[in-house]
């Protein structure tokens, strides 16, 4: 006969312990989500994080040095510590949101969205101003509600879009579409023209895959090469950027000298704290902070950090390929795409092939809301990517999946 699992035996006075199983179930969640979550996803993202803490400590020497003045010195590693404290923030909230499951990873997307949007709507009214730009809303540090919004808005498009599930006939296509004009009328009255170039990609994708006509997305397409034509001509800060970039730039622009810091250190780079050229470099910790790497640790370190990009969203793709839940390959889609175009748009600046955008890098860069936007980001991927291995899929594609769906009563 087994011994029972809990004591039943009588306290002095009568009383009985209660079953001690709080802790057993906080194991087997422990032991569920180790099962569930995507091992190679979250090492990838953890790689990345440990290489931006090494290059916020080569960036913040020269970033403190700009910033001081004749009365106040700041302290050469004060980036750096700051990072230390936001990135462990951030890892905190990645991995508690990554508990989640999926209703709750779509519950709190949409209320972080519907939030953001409304502080979207009062940012040019009561926001820090900053190189003639109104995005941030002080509460304690600077907060930029259009960081938090694109997973807000990548999770409620995708919710949006899996209506389709339960009426084929409903126009969720242009209700997503109305809701992104939305954002980027609010964008460009910050003005914020890169990020609203970001919603329209992230828009694109996932529009793509919920079955929208190339006919009508490139009708649409039209629209944003007259918004694109009419922001160059309204819009002074596109206007020099754009021209700087197809005009070359002279010797002061950033992104020139973004491209000289690049180049400075060869393929292997000068060694830490060794580089000169990072000095003269505005926002090395942050919008230039691929720059700095190129310099102090080499094209090659440069190269290997874009196939670290790579490989977390081709595993994030790979990962959806076997989906059989609508929403969840929508809002994963959409998640990825966010960060990857960030990614990848930061580097294109700091290659000199794109032009001049102030977005930083994800998960390298050093930022407050920034780099709480991109864990959050992450996070909610990691909740929505998570999967039973035990359990097979229908998988097939996403017209078989809708199919599927109408066909069941």
């Amino acid at each position: 006969m087994t011994a029972p699992l809990v004591s039943t035996s009588p306290r002095a006075g009568g009383s009985y312990l209660p079953p001690a199983t709080v802790r057993r179930r906080w194991r087997d969640a422990l032991r569920v989500w180790w099962r569930e979550i995507d091992k190679v996803l979250l090492l990838l993202i953890l790689v990345l994080m440990g290489i931006g803490l090494v290059a916020v400590a080569a960036a913040s020497p020269a970033s403190a040095d700009q910033l001081s003045t004749v009365k106040e010195r700041l302290d050469g590693f004060m980036f750096f510590k700051r990072h230390i404290v936001f990135q462990l923030m951030g890892l905190t909230l990645m991995i508690g949101l990554s508990v989640l499951s999926r209703d709750q990873a779509r519950r709190l997307g949409i209320l972080v969205g519907a939030v953001m949007l409304a502080l979207l709507f009062v940012v040019p009214v009561i926001g820090e101003e900053k190189n003639g730009a109104r995005r941030w809303i002080n509460v304690g540090m600077s907060l930029q509600p259009s960081e938090f919004l694109k997973p807000g808005f990548a999770i409620i498009c995708a919710w949006v879009l899996s209506w389709r599930l339960r009426d084929p006939h409903l126009p969720v296509i242009w209700y997503v579409s109305g809701f992104f004009g939305l954002i980027a009328g609010l964008l460009m009255l910050q003005p914020n023209l890169g990020d609203a170039i970001l919603f329209g990609g992230i828009w694109l994708v996932m529009v793509l895959l919920a079955g929208m006509p190339w006919q009508r997305i490139a009708a649409l397409g039209g629209v944003g090469v007259v918004g694109l034509t009419l922001a160059y001509l309204f819009y002074d800060n596109a206007r020099h950027r754009i021209d700087g970039f197809l005009g070359g730039g002279t010797a002061f622009d950033q992104v020139d000298l973004a491209q000289r810091t690049i180049t400075a250190g060869g393929w292997t780079g000068t060694g830490l704290w060794l580089g000169i050229r990072k000095m003269n470099l505005p926002e090395a910790h942050t919008d230039y902070i691929f720059s700095v790497i190129g310099e102090e640790f080499g094209l090659l370190m440069c190269a290997v950090i874009v196939l670290l990009y790579c490989g977390l969203v081709i595993r994030a793709l790979v990962r959806l390929t076997g989906e059989d839940n609508l929403f969840a390959l929508l809002a994963a889609a959409g998640l990825i795409t966010q960060f990857g175009g960030q990614a990848f748009i930061n580097i294109l600046v700091n290659l000199k092939l794109f032009p001049s955008k102030g977005m930083t890098l994800p998960l390298i860069s050093y930022g407050g809301s920034s780099t709480l936007a991109v864990c959050f980001t992450l996070g909610l991927l990691l909740a929505i990517t998570r999967r039973n291995p035990f359990l097979a899929s229908e998988g097939g594609s996403l017209r078989e999946l809708i199919e599927r769906k109408e066909e069941r009563p």
